[in-house]
């Protein structure tokens, strides 16, 4: 019968110090989501100005698009027998993005920060891929591609928008 306190190790036919890296590049690509994710969500709930509309819906879209992800990240961390971040504070420790705690950002700027930041993950996931193809971990490596498709196409959309004319 197992205990509260037995180890998680799930079973995976990586090699221990190859799924350590996965798990590694894996978790540093959560946290930058989740920091992705927020500060979205932070321009979501205070863009202002002439296309507030259009801003607000598509800041909304690009969060739970990126919110999607974290559990799939997450998951794919414990397949290959890790563990995942535990808190806000292990988000912290383990985020590569910065956070943005102003008062006001104009539209403009929100619009430049975000695609920075998802060209920033893309960087990550192609280093990830890397990572991954080298562990022989197919699994990941395929999903690695759509969450780089995900968020180079939230860039473009973040570039286009930011386009004064």
């Amino acid at each position: 019968m197992a205990t509260t306190n037995a180890p998680l190790k799930t079973p995976t036919d990586l090699k221990t110090n190859a799924a350590k890296t996965v798990a590694e590049a894996l978790n540093g690509i959560l946290a930058d989501s989740f920091a992705l994710y927020f500060k979205t969500k932070n321009f979501h709930w205070h863009v202002s100005g002439p296309h507030f509309h259009d801003y607000h819906l598509m800041f909304d879209a690009q969060a739970a698009q990126i919110l999607a992800t974290t559990d799939q990240i997450a998951e794919r961390v414990r397949k290959t027998g890790n563990t995942t971040l535990r808190s806000v504070g292990d988000i912290g420790r383990h985020q590569s993005l910065k956070d943005n705690d102003r008062d006001f950002v104009k539209p403009e700027d929100m619009l430049v920060e975000l695609r920075d930041d998802n060209l920033k993950l893309v960087e990550a996931l192609r280093e990830a891929k890397d990572i991954v193809d080298d562990a022989k971990d197919n699994a990941t490596s395929g999903i690695l591609d759509d969450w780089t498709d995900q968020a180079e196409e939230r860039a473009w959309f973040l570039f286009e928008a930011s386009r004064k004319s």
